[in-house]
């Protein structure tokens, strides 16, 4: 598994959480994703994945460099 820093705010936390998702959810997902796309709206990538509390989930975010991430939103995907 990679190592990446993360960029969070507490900002940042509270508005996935609204989303039901957690940083360490987040973090879990982009460290070890299923797949990986390019979104086609705002060419952010977007790292697909099942947390360890059975949530499939896709996180939205920027990479700053090679190891620093900037998490942008995430949300559950429904089946």
């Amino acid at each position: 598994m990679p190592f990446y820093m993360y960029v969070w705010t507490d900002e940042l936390m509270e508005y996935l959480l609204l989303h039901d998702v957690s940083a360490d959810e987040f973090e879990e997902v982009v460290g070890d994703p299923d797949s990986v796309e390019q979104s086609r709206s705002s060419d952010r990538l977007i790292a697909f994945g099942i947390t360890s509390t059975g949530k499939f989930i896709a996180c939205v975010y920027e990479m700053l460099d090679d190891i620093t991430i900037l998490p942008v939103t995430a949300y559950e995907v429904e089946d």
